[in-house]
């Protein structure tokens, strides 16, 4: 099974990211998390990010807030697929991250989830996984199936009150 690498440009991200660390350790998917800074570490990221498809990862998901360098400069150095995080800072509250993640030029994309989306990032690396492993495929249709039913089930005791 393909692992999911994260990294996150400061460890103040990691309240955000053990979300998508939840979520994956949930459908029992391997993952490494790394602190590595595409302003201050660069050389340390772009290394990480050129071996990851030889070290056994399958999709990398980049978390930073404010200039949010880091998803561009993973996705710049590997064809495996990235996904960014941008992170909410104080400054902007994370729209300068989002903007950041999302505006990448032609050739170098990162698939982008909300600011602070952890977990949607997380399901997103496990459907990408899930294309070419028909376990973490069965697994994802289990969860959906079963947020769908907790979302009728929500409908029928709202129908109950109402209706009574």
């Amino acid at each position: 099974m393909k692992k999911v690498g994260i990294i996150m440009g400061s460890d103040s991200d990691l309240p955000i990211v053990r979300k998508a660390m939840d979520m994956l350790s949930s459908f029992n998917v391997p993952y490494e998390v790394h602190v590595y800074s595409a302003h201050r570490t660069p050389d340390e990221a772009g290394q990480f990010a050129a071996a990851a498809r030889e070290n056994g990862f399958g999709v990398l998901i980049a978390a930073a807030g404010m200039a949010a360098h880091l998803a561009g400069a993973v996705a710049a150095r590997t064809s495996l697929p990235v996904i960014g995080i941008p992170c909410k800072s104080s400054a902007l509250d994370g729209i300068d991250a989002l903007l950041s993640t999302v505006q990448m030029p032609t050739g170098v994309p990162v698939a982008t989830v909300a600011i602070n989306g952890a977990a949607n990032a997380a399901l997103l690396a496990i459907q990408i996984l899930g294309v070419s492993d028909p376990e973490i495929a069965a697994r994802l249709d289990e969860k959906k199936a079963k947020d769908a039913a907790a979302v009728l089930a929500k409908d029928a005791a709202l129908q109950e009150e109402l209706n009574g």
